[in-house]
């Protein structure tokens, strides 16, 4: 059975499935030198810029490790959003791979702005303090909403003006372009951003993620990082045929399309049923709402999801690139008989 849980739970496409087999013949040079990989390579080119240089990871932890480790010194801050998976669910891989401070921000939606980011400015210069060095943000965020372009170039404008650098933790990026119905390069460097950590595991692929850089200087760091961090794959060709077939025929953004449209119904046939309250508006493939305890207890022996805030009985549900109409149907009538019981009892 489907759950609701995460896209991570969910299968491989097939047509990445079939890249991964169809690379899967004789021998190939290890370690990205391989004919896979350059084809990999050249595509992103073509989507990001001639002078981009992707380096192939093979997890969301690993990519912004490494990302991070490449942009910041130990005796900086990175300052994210209190939701941000670097800060709340990856085990403090960041700030050890970076020796530098994480500074969470609390905010009612996930997205940073400059005025919340302003507050975290403060002693410069002073050498009793983390300087800030890094904003790192989540597109789409952990809560399920997206930086539009404007609100994505304001906050990396204000960024730069004070000396900051962007990152963007793009596990769901494909998710945020299918939102807003802009492309990778202007959901991401034309915006301003630094540097992109893209992942594809989420949205059909079976692992990987690409960490880019947009300053062509920061390669050999990311070169050198990448392998002292047991990131570097001798077998790249099994990670880098994936993007072949990510981006053929923009399968990234049909499925994010797919995913961002079943979260969408199944909010639709929920969203007016009584004791279902929403916390977030639903912008890309994850809902975030309120039930009572019971209802979810009872729903939790059929499907699987994940609470999201105990205190408040706050749920998230995602949908995937493989769900379909007829489960969001199935999940939406067990809920209402459930809902239907609970208030009769």
């Amino acid at each position: 059975m489907k759950s609701f849980a995460s896209d991570n739970n969910s299968g491989i496409h097939p047509l990445i499935m079939q890249a991964i087999i169809d690379a899967n013949q004789d021998h190939a040079v290890g370690y990205g030198d391989d004919e896979w990989t350059a084809k990999a390579d050249a595509i992103f080119r073509q989507l990001l810029g001639e002078d981009v240089q992707p380096y192939y990871v093979f997890n969301g932890t690993g990519s912004n490790s490494l990302a991070l480790q490449a942009m910041t010194r130990s005796f900086q801050s990175i300052i994210c959003a209190a939701t941000a998976h670097i800060y709340t669910d990856e085990c403090g891989a960041a700030a050890k791979a970076t020796g530098a401070v994480l500074k969470p921000v609390v905010t009612p939606d996930g997205k940073l702005t400059p005025e919340l980011i302003v507050r975290e400015l403060h002693g410069l210069g002073v050498q009793h303090h983390s300087q800030p060095g890094v904003v790192s943000i989540s597109q789409s965020t952990e809560m399920g909403t997206v930086y539009t372009v404007e609100e994505l170039t304001a906050l990396c404008d204000f960024a730069h003006a004070h000396n900051l650098y962007v990152h963007v933790d793009g596990s769901r990026l494909a998710n945020a372009c299918a939102c807003l119905g802009v492309g990778l390069r202007e959901l991401s460097r034309n915006c301003g951003i630094d540097l992109l950590s893209l992942g594809g595991t989420k949205n059909g692929m079976m692992m990987g993620e690409a960490v880019i850089a947009f300053h062509p200087e920061w390669n050999d760091r990311l070169m050198y990082y990448r392998k002292q961090s047991a990131q570097l794959y001798s077998k790249m060709r099994y990670l880098s045929a994936q993007y072949i077939a990510y981006f053929q025929d923009n399968l990234w953004l049909k499925n994010a399309t797919h995913a961002n449209a079943m979260a969408a119904y199944l909010a639709g046939q929920i969203r007016n049923l009584q004791g279902v309250h929403f916390t977030q508006n639903v912008e890309v493939n994850s809902l975030y709402l309120i039930l009572p305890q019971e209802v979810i207890r009872k729903m939790l022996e059929h499907y699987f999801f994940y609470m999201w805030d105990e205190n408040t009985n706050e749920i998230r549900l995602v949908c995937s690139w493989d769900t379909t109409k007829p489960e969001v149907d199935a999940f939406v009538e067990r809920l209402k008989t459930i809902l239907i019981q609970s208030s009769i009892q």
